[in-house]
């Protein structure tokens, strides 16, 4: 979760953020295999026959339409929709994450860091945000302070990141715990160009344009098998 303003906010922020980090750190990998050792049990998770087909994962946040969509590809390229999950929370607006404490949930395409069972928020899914892409920029603009800590978890708050719910995190956990979180990414963006070509403009960049055409090519393969032309 992105740091709030404030100095007590940011300071208990801070300490979360070091108590989580040195119980992983102790915890290790088979702390994330016992998690998923409960939820696979409970039932959550890919099916067999999902785990059989399902090469990668890629992760589609849509933020106007408040949803994270869960698509899975197999070995010979064919890409399916498994999941749709609403957002819990929500904060900030249409455009890009340019620096810390602006509250706004980033948009390019990012990778997954790791898989949190430490959590506060139940279980997260951290991105990496800031990418190359929003470190150049940030460059370019001379803005030092990107801000960070960017995850999808559980519960139902938000300052900058993607809340699923607690039902829903267990699930998506599981899924990128047993696929490998480097067979995972995650598209987002302010909105489905699937459905629209319109992009937003965002008053405070003058580049959206240059991301969103990178977004949008990258969501347009993923697109159910009754809905393509």
């Amino acid at each position: 979760m992105d740091t709030m303003p404030g100095m007590t906010s940011r300071l208990r922020y801070l300490l979360s953020v070091l108590v989580i980090v040195v119980l992983a750190e102790v915890a290790g990998a088979e702390t994330v295999k016992s998690v998923v050792a409960e939820t696979v049990a409970a039932g959550k998770g890919l099916s067999t026959e999902e785990a059989e087909s399902a090469e990668r994962l890629v992760l589609i946040g849509l933020k106007e339409e408040r949803v994270l969509e869960v698509w899975s590809t197999d070995a010979e390229g064919v890409h399916k929709k498994i999941r749709s999950y609403p957002f819990t929370a929500f904060s900030g607006k249409a455009g890009p994450k340019l620096r810390e404490g602006d509250l706004q949930i980033p948009e390019g395409i990012y990778e997954i860091e790791y898989l949190n069972p430490q959590s506060s928020y139940h279980l997260s899914i951290k991105l990496d945000y800031p990418n190359a892409f929003d470190r150049a920029k940030g460059k370019e603009e001379e803005r030092e302070l990107l801000g960070g800590e960017i995850f999808i978890h559980g519960r139902a708050v938000t300052i900058g990141c993607i809340p699923i719910g607690d039902e829903a995190i267990e699930d998506l956990f599981t899924m990128v715990a047993q696929v490998g979180k480097s067979k995972v990414s995650a598209i987002i963006a302010p909105g489905d160009f699937r459905e629209s070509l319109e992009m937003p403009e965002i008053e405070s960049v003058d580049w959206e344009a240059e991301l969103y055409e990178i977004v949008s090519e990258a969501m347009e393969p993923f697109v159910s098998v009754g809905e393509q032309d």
